[in-house]
């Protein structure tokens, strides 16, 4: 059985960057147990203190476009710079057997076996948005533990797959070019909330619809308006087997992030980010304590087949179930 740490002994494992107490810190987050919830909740408030130094990168892209290669070749090349690199990949969940391959450490075996470096990679879970729900945990207790640079990888691009737009700094978009008609191939929504974009496996005989995917991107970018950050989103080509365009991409971040940083957007957008981080946390327990009611579980036991059946509305059974649960005596 795993070992059980105290606060404090977690708390100097992860700000010392002890990589095994950090990886089990995570973990320790990731625990659907009451008591393992409580314990990461105390974890995070001590080290809040020490989070917040790091650049915070999301990237997502659509299948196919490489994302674990670039995240491997773009990571090397930051560990280059002098930079320590944790990465939080996020892997889908099987909604049947609920379990996840977790390849991630495999696909990027080089970054894997540099200790500049941390790879951390999890399931999705029940969660949309192509992100864990722990993942605001595990970002910051990589910054804790003393990181540089978290780059989250999400499962790949959806209707669904921008949550990760609200817990980083930066939001880095791959494309492939060739593939059809690249305006069709995504969604307007998150090509409004890129702040980069790039035209990924720019190489071989790629290289010239490369250059014209990249011109189709910067066109379509000029029609929307610029956003609150009054950031123009950049289109960049770039290949992760030669290096070339990694350096433009990292030249990039860097340069939103000084602007950001002097515009105030940059604290601004964290704060508000804490906040949304405050609305999930309160949905994610409200509906933990609700379907943990007794009461609740007793009457949707009872009157499931009934919703099955037909014979009972569901708008009328959640209506019961939540005046049951605000109306019991039992203390939250």
């Amino acid at each position: 059985m795993r070992k059980r740490f105290t606060l404090q002994e977690y708390k100097e494992g992860v700000l010392s960057g002890d990589r095994t107490k950090l990886s089990q810190a995570i973990t320790l987050a990731e625990s659907s147990l009451e008591s393992d919830l409580a314990l990461a909740s105390d974890l995070v408030q001590e080290v809040l203190p020490h989070t917040g130094k790091s650049i915070r990168i999301g990237i997502t892209g659509v299948p196919g476009v490489g994302k674990s290669t670039f995240i491997e070749a773009f990571g090397q090349l930051l560990i280059e710079a002098g930079k320590s690199v944790a990465v939080l990949a996020v892997d889908p969940s099987s909604q049947k057997s609920k379990g996840s391959i977790l390849g991630d450490k495999t696909r990027m075996e080089k970054l894997a076996g540099d200790k500049r470096a941390f790879i951390r990679p999890s399931p999705t879970g029940n969660t949309l948005g192509g992100v864990s729900s722990k993942t605001r945990e595990a970002m910051l207790l990589c910054e804790a533990a003393g990181f540089d640079v978290i780059l989250v990888e999400t499962v790949g691009v959806g209707q669904s797959e921008t949550a990760v737009k609200s817990m980083v700094d930066f939001f880095l978009l791959l494309m492939l070019a060739g593939a059809g008609d690249e305006l069709q191939g995504i969604k307007k929504g998150i090509m409004e909330m890129a702040d980069g974009v790039v035209i990924h496996k720019a190489d071989g005989d790629n290289q010239t619809s490369a250059k014209k995917a990249k011109s189709s991107y910067e066109n379509a970018l000029h029609l929307f308006p610029l956003g609150e950050n009054n950031w123009s989103t950049p289109v960049i080509t770039a290949s992760s087997l030669n290096g070339e365009g990694l350096m433009e991409i990292w030249e990039m971040i860097l340069d939103f992030e000084s602007k950001m940083l002097r515009s105030g957007f940059w604290e601004s957008n964290r704060a508000e980010q804490r906040l949304n981080w405050l609305d999930e946390n309160l949905q994610f327990l409200l509906s933990k304590f609700f379907l943990e009611h007794q009461q609740v579980q007793k009457m949707l036991t009872q009157n499931r087949s009934r919703v099955e059946n037909g014979e009972l509305s569901p708008l009328a059974l959640a209506r019961d179930l939540i005046s049951t649960f605000f109306h019991s005596n039992q203390k939250l």
